[in-house]
């Protein structure tokens, strides 16, 4: 999580904008909303040609991902004697960039044949890129996912994502959350013609962000980053309206539940890789050296106290402009969940990964499309590295991830919130119905459930997923009706609600074959089964009692599974990442 430096530092620097105005009380800020447009019609840049050049001016923005690169070259600007990228014959000379319009510019003109931003970015690039063939896009490393550092917040009686029909929310224009509001309300059921956007000059730091705009009475949401979140809900509780915080305000999702959304990527031009294939790999080999040995030196920090201070010293003062910065960097490195050459493969080269850089694509080019942004399809490829090379020099390969998630708080977590008819913090939900006496429950009858559950669990890894069986009162009805006893009848409910999680039980374990039969990693842990037995029918409770069914309908929607995705992110012991 960022701290008071970075929200301090943007509030002075921040994309090399105008801060006029910046003095203002937030709450008083005369936000002036854009017209979204697409880049192509922004971004006007003559392209020159691009096979070589040296030192090559590489982007970064200020992200905690971008650290590694910083660490390879050496903890320097341009490339240091003995570091990661000398040893390997390279020499860049690095520029922080936040502002994305002013990097393509770079990029079009060869003052940088790189571009470095989200996924989303880099699609939003593709139209203008794709004008000329020396400048088409090949996406070569993914750095990160977004794994804290973002985040929507709302006001007033938003409680989940399927709330956020017809109402206006702030984003950034060409910013980093398209994708990420795009992808909310596609799992909730919605697209971007469902709600109002209101574009932002700005990210953060001005009067004319998504910050600032959520102070209008008609803004219901706003995508920000964290620090910004932080400022209006009151340090991430509920906002008084104290300082700057918005009255009622709440944080509804950030990246540390929807953690496999905004990927952070490099991508190059077409005509500087086709000249330099070997050098691009090189590269690529070389942030993964350096993402691995910086993940030892932040584990042995305090044995190697001097090269991590040094390190962080470094990553300050190129991305913050002040070694003062230093806390504020680590945390913006703990916000960043580094992909490494598994995470790497998996993007790119596993076609059945739900995540994967085609996937993703798909839904961004959707989303941008739905927002106006982009005015066509702009195809955006990938390297097609060979990933058994790029694994030579690497120490700690593997295929597989650890659970995340502490099994016993996630049972407990769900056991709390399944007294709950509508669980804190949920954010979607959907169900499997069942037939009378139905025990199995096989992936060819179940397939589009089960996809969507697989779906939402890679894309929301920091969430709990319950997996929740319910079973037909009529039974236990008919029984009180005939003045059966109270022990009966209490053993009647219980032994409903033991039927409902053995149901429930089969349901998640054919998910987790369903997942593994394609090849899909699912982590189990992440998955909590619970049995309510008669007590939330869908057809009410009447009095103590649930409501008898008056149809044939009602009887059967009684008998179910539901999926419930629940964000966790107040329970720190749930869910931990490696």
């Amino acid at each position: 999580m960022l701290h008071s430096w970075l929200a301090q530092r943007f509030l002075f620097i921040v994309l090399g904008l105008s801060i006029s105005g910046v003095n203002l009380p937030l709450a008083l800020a005369d936000v002036e909303f854009q017209n979204a447009t697409p880049l192509s019609q922004a971004v006007k840049t003559p392209v020159e040609d691009c096979s070589s050049t040296s030192p090559i001016s590489l982007p970064l923005i200020t992200w905690g991902g971008d650290i590694a690169t910083i660490y390879a070259n050496g903890n320097q600007a341009e490339t240091g004697s003995g570091s990661i990228f000398d040893k390997l014959g390279l020499k860049f000379k690095l520029f922080r960039e936040d502002v994305f319009a002013n990097q393509l510019k770079s990029y079009l003109s060869c003052k940088s044949p790189y571009l470095r931003g989200t996924l989303s970015m880099i699609h939003l690039a593709g139209e203008v890129a794709n004008q000329d063939p020396r400048t088409r896009m090949t996406v070569v490393y993914q750095l990160t996912w977004s794994a804290g550092g973002d985040a929507m917040v709302v006001k007033g009686n938003i409680q989940s994502p399927n709330q956020l029909k017809g109402k206006t929310i702030a984003v950034q224009t060409y910013g980093p959350h398209i994708d990420y509001l795009g992808k909310i309300l596609k799992d909730a059921g919605l697209s971007m013609k469902d709600v109002k956007i209101r574009w932002t000059k700005d990210l953060t730091g001005t009067n004319q962000t998504p910050m600032t705009a959520i102070y209008k009475s008609d803004i219901d949401a706003a995508m920000v980053i964290i620090p910004d979140a932080l400022k209006l809900t009151s340090n991430g509780t509920v906002g008084t309206g104290a300082e700057d915080s918005v009255k009622g305000a709440r944080i509804l999702l950030s990246t540390k539940t929807a953690n496999r959304i905004i990927s952070d990527v490099y991508a190059v031009r077409s005509d500087f890789f086709a000249a330099n294939r070997n050098d691009v790999m090189k590269f690529v080999q070389g942030l993964l050296i350096a993402q691995e040995d910086l993940a030892s030196l932040v584990r042995a920090k305090v044995q190697r106290k001097t090269d991590y201070e040094n390190t962080m010293k470094a990553s300050a003062r190129l991305l913050m402009d002040s070694e003062q910065a230093m806390a504020d960097t680590a945390g913006m490195y703990g916000d960043a969940s580094f992909a490494g050459w598994t995470g790497n493969m998996k993007f790119f080269a596993d076609p059945k990964n739900p995540r994967s850089f085609e996937h993703l694509g798909q839904e961004i080019q959707e989303t941008l499309t739905g927002a106006g942004l982009l005015t066509k399809a702009a195809k955006v490829k990938a390297a097609g590295w060979d990933y058994n090379v790029l694994k030579k020099d690497l120490k700690n390969v593997s295929h597989t991830e650890a659970s995340h998630f502490n099994a016993d708080k996630v049972a407990q977590v769900a056991a709390k919130r399944s007294a709950q008819n509508k669980p804190e913090g949920e954010l979607f939900r959907f169900e499997v119905l069942f037939k009378p006496n139905q025990n199995s429950f096989r992936a060819a009858d179940y397939a589009d459930a089960f996809k969507k559950a697989v779906s939402l669990a890679a894309t929301y890894g920091g969430a709990v997923i319950t997996v929740e069986g319910h079973s037909d009162p009529l039974g236990y009805l008919k029984k009180k009706k005939e003045s059966e006893s109270p022990i009966v009848l209490s053993r009647i409910r219980q032994s409903a609600k033991n039927l409902s999680l053995t149901r429930a039980g089969a349901v998640r374990d054919n998910l987790l074959q369903y997942a593994k039969s394609l090849g899909i990693a699912v982590d189990p842990g992440q998955f909590a089964v619970v049995g309510q037995g008669i007590e939330h029918p869908k057809t009410g409770i009447c009095g103590e009692d649930p409501c008898a069914p008056q149809s044939e309908k009602d009887w059967l929607s009684n008998m179910r599974v539901e999926f419930r995705i629940i964000q966790v992110e107040a329970e720190e012991n749930v869910f931990q990442s490696l």
